[in-house]
């Protein structure tokens, strides 16, 4: 008998190993493409240019930022309630508009082009919902989402490093590069959404541990944010902040930096981020083979702590410690990709889990991006109307260190906050609102004991 659960534990083990290559290498590789058409453009600087008197590289990134941020407003909406079988046609009709958009940035003359990168912002802002809801609510989502984040932290030096080597290599302009790199990725992306399709729906066992995802219409939404408003509140602010900080890296690198001051090649960013990807996989990892949610929750909140701690490290002693640029920027990318790809991915997925919370994880990650993305562009244009003459490495590092105070108490604090309303609810103080499914249906999951102990 012993012999017989052995091997039926060593085929389970393999069965489930074998579905996260699959599934978590179909996310990574379809959102590592979304980047290839939306981020190549930020490898050029566009020097001599502008657009009706402001900077030229500033407007290309408004204006796409503008479009992504309409897109999550959107999103707010579409992805909360879209169902299975819209998914592909979604993801399909998205990268088209998006390539479509990349070839009227070349085609069109300047600086009108640059209205053209509003759609291709437009049409990509839902994408890590749509995707990322083929992996949520599964015993192994925690190592799915991990890969499905790590895209974010690969995709964005490779994306610059891809689009430097078409200018430099290919001598392909930098008004036709991003339209070149993302006619390749158009029908590998589209390939890869067919993929995912076909991936098998969550088992008993997943839904056991993790909760049924289901759709939100808006009056659950509502009740959803009211029932963990002030934690909610906490987490979206300070990931504004994370949000405008990356972006501001991710686009204006080049400004910030002077690469070629700085001996750094084409290549440098791509291996930068490729050291950092493997550091969070291998974190995210040991965080998956912690059982209990509201553990991982507070071991996620120390952790983005700790990185908030060390871009405020950085910035307010930027002068004494003399940094060589490499080590500078890697890290920047370890902190804010640390912080950023937390919330991305395992964090919401361990909330809903944790509190059984009927719902999905696209609410919370579409919600998340849409205050981040906004605040992104009132950031631009403050910046652009006010401060055109402010030192790009002086204005990186004074956001900096404000976003690393703000954000280091705000999420101490909801760790605080998650504690205390984790044990509220174990010792049944807590008004059981509708938002949570029946305890019964959830005894067998990892937090089976404390849903025990309220019986």
């Amino acid at each position: 008998m012993k012999n017989v659960l052995t091997v039926a534990n060593r085929n389970k083990a393999l069965s489930d190993a074998l579905f996260v290559l699959w599934a978590g290498g179909a996310a990574l590789l379809s959102y590592s493409l979304v980047y290839a058409l939306r981020k190549p453009f930020t490898a050029a600087s566009f020097d001599g240019l502008d657009f009706f008197g402001m900077d030229y590289k500033t407007a290309t990134s408004i204006v796409q930022i503008a479009g992504y941020f309409l897109s999550k407003l959107i999103g707010i909406k579409v992805i909360s309630e879209m169902q299975k079988s819209s998914r592909l046609p979604f993801i399909i009709g998205s990268v088209a508009v998006a390539e479509l958009s990349l070839v009227l940035f070349g085609l069109l003359p300047r600086p009108f082009n640059v209205f053209a990168l509003f759609f291709n912002g437009l049409s990509l802002g839902c994408m890590w919902g749509v995707i990322f809801s083929f992996l949520e609510g599964r015993r192994v989502t925690d190592l799915l989402a991990a890969l499905m984040g790590l895209s974010i932290a690969a995709s964005s030096g490779t994306a610059k490093s891809l689009g430097l080597f078409v200018m430099d290599g290919l001598h392909v302009s930098e008004f036709w590069m991003p339209a070149l790199i993302g006619a390749f990725a158009f029908p590998l992306l589209s390939l890869l959404g067919w993929v995912m399709t076909r991936l098998p729906q969550p088992t008993p066992e997943d839904v056991a541990v993790r909760s049924e995802r289901v759709a939100l219409d808006g009056k659950a939404r509502r009740k959803l944010f009211r029932a963990f408003m002030p934690v909610l509140l906490m987490l979206f602010c300070a990931n504004l902040f994370i949000t405008v900080l990356q972006d501001l890296k991710e686009d204006f690198l080049v400004k910030i930096i002077d690469v070629e001051a700085a001996g750094l090649s084409s290549w440098a960013f791509a291996r930068i981020d490729a050291v950092v990807t493997l550091i969070i996989l291998v974190i995210f990892a040991l965080l998956s083979m912690v059982g209990s949610n509201i553990r991982v929750l507070c071991l996620l909140l120390g952790l983005v702590t700790c990185g908030a701690a060390t871009l405020s490290a950085m910035a307010f002693n930027y002068e004494t410690w003399q940094l060589p640029v490499a080590t500078w920027l890697f890290l920047q990318s370890l902190s804010l990709y640390t912080v950023y790809l937390s919330f991305q991915t395992i964090f919401f997925e361990r909330f809903i889990a944790c509190f059984h919370i009927r719902g999905n994880v696209g609410f919370f990650i579409i919600t998340l991006d849409f205050v981040g993305y906004m605040g992104t562009v009132l950031v631009l244009v403050c910046k652009e109307c006010f401060g055109r003459d402010i030192d790009w490495l002086d204005f990186y590092n004074g956001m900096s260190g404000c976003v690393g105070l703000v954000c280091g108490v705000a999420f101490a604090a909801s760790a605080f906050y998650l504690v205390r309303r984790y044990r509220k609810e174990r010792k049944g103080k807590g008004r059981r609102a509708a938002l949570f499914v029946p305890l019964e249906e959830y005894l067998s999951g990892t937090d089976a004991c404390v849903w025990a102990a309220q019986k």
